[in-house]
């Protein structure tokens, strides 16, 4: 069993400064409404963040292996807020976007679906709070 340690530190105000196990660090801060400075990223954004990117890791190698040809990828990801206290996302939407010439749209969903089905952990756990849809928009040049 793998275990992660990250060591999150106050830095005043309402600003946190938190390490990753590789060693490079990320700063974290709230708007200015809710008594911060907006110097650094919302740790609820940087949820949808990790989301995207966690998928994202696995649709790029997976498309590499299959040697599909790409220009240009991006991943818009949408969470919706509960009203009530705490506040978590029970509704998050996951769009990938593909660019390229030609792009071969079988393997490119049979990579983004093996990375939500199967690859992408933080994808799992999500599922275990919220609602997740996703969809795949295809730009041929």
């Amino acid at each position: 069993m793998t275990t992660n340690k990250v060591v999150t530190h106050w830095k005043g105000n309402l600003q946190f400064e938190s390490d990753n196990p590789s060693g490079k660090m990320v700063l974290m801060d709230t708007s200015p409404e809710n008594g911060g400075h907006n110097s650094g990223l919302g740790p609820k954004a940087m949820m949808l963040s990790s989301l995207a990117g966690c998928s994202g890791l696995d649709v790029v190698s997976i498309l590499k292996k299959m040697k599909v040809p790409f220009s240009d990828f991006r991943i818009d990801t949408y969470g919706e807020l509960t009203e009530e206290h705490p506040k978590y996302y029970n509704k998050v939407s996951v769009e990938y976007h593909i660019y390229g010439d030609n792009l071969d749209e079988v393997k490119i969903k049979k990579a983004v679906d093996l990375s939500i089905e199967k690859y992408c952990g933080v994808m799992e756990m999500f599922r275990q709070f919220s609602e997740v849809k996703t969809s795949i928009h295809y730009h041929n040049a």
